[in-house]
């Protein structure tokens, strides 16, 4: 049975799903721009010869000048102030001196704090002119289930409407959908209740009410869902090798829909941008 609490309940994860009030959405707003405007300020530096530590150095800057904090800089031991992933990395790849090269496709995924409230959203990148077409549809089809699945993301429906959305659209394209890692709420807190599964049935998991905010974040592979970690014990793979592609939004319920606190301000939604 679903628990649902309060803004107010103490702030700890207890597996209760808070709905939130007025003053919550108007601190994701914040949060969430913020990470937006992050993601729009890397765009120009995604290119050919910089490294992945270049791209983590400006993240840092643009989030502090704003006033925030990276969220996963120190979390769990994590050293830097976001997460980019290459081509068959699927999620939480480390910053450092690899070097994009032309034709590569990265996901780059940031989290700034900002008074308190967590704006957490990833997008995809292409680098240079040599990208395969192969992987900008999967970029492509990787927005799409992103989207289809905030369709479903309103008040009366469940979790399992907005997974199934996501893994209708990746399968009917033969693309799997990574299992091993799912979306989750947040706000004060970084990780919260519930969890966001991206594979599902419609009608199953926890209902939609008004004042949840959680994000969705499909990890979409060309071949199958299967991923392993690697020995730093951060980057995840896929297991064949394949591309990976994920775009991630922060999103809060609304009496009649849902409000995306992670849109682009510059309209940079999908590449190319």
């Amino acid at each position: 049975m679903t628990e649902y609490v309060t803004a107010d309940a103490p702030l700890a994860r207890t597996g209760a799903i808070r709905l939130h009030g007025p003053q919550g959405f108007a601190g994701m707003r914040r949060a969430g721009a913020l990470a937006a405007e992050v993601l729009d300020a890397v765009v120009p530096h995604v290119v050919p010869g910089v490294t992945t530590a270049e791209i983590d150095a400006i993240v840092y800057q643009t989030i502090t000048a704003a006033g925030g904090v990276p969220a996963t800089l120190g979390y769990r031991g994590y050293t830097h102030s976001c997460c980019i992933s290459i081509n068959h990395v699927v999620c939480h790849g480390i910053p450092g001196d690899r070097t994009l090269k032309d034709g590569d496709i990265v996901n780059i995924d940031v989290t700034p704090i900002l008074d308190g409230w967590h704006g957490d959203s990833s997008r995809m990148y292409l680098v240079g002119d040599a990208v395969p077409i192969k992987a900008k549809r999967l970029v492509d089809i990787t927005y799409e289930c992103l989207m289809l699945g905030i369709e479903q993301a309103k008040p009366g429906n469940h979790m399992g409407d907005v997974a199934n959305a996501i893994q209708r659209h990746a399968e009917k394209h033969r693309y799997g959908v990574v299992r091993d890692f799912c979306g989750h709420g947040l706000g004060q807190l970084f990780h919260d209740a519930p969890e966001v599964v991206h594979v599902g049935k419609p009608g199953t998991g926890p209902e939609l009410k008004p004042g949840m905010f959680f994000t969705i974040e499909p990890m979409i592979n060309i071949g199958k869902p299967d991923v392993k970690l690697l020995d730093d014990g951060w980057t995840a793979v896929t297991r064949d090798r394949s591309l990976s592609a994920q775009f991630e939004h922060s999103i809060g319920i609304t009496e009649d829909g849902c409000e995306i606190f992670t849109l682009s301000p510059k309209g940079f939604h999908q590449p190319p941008y």
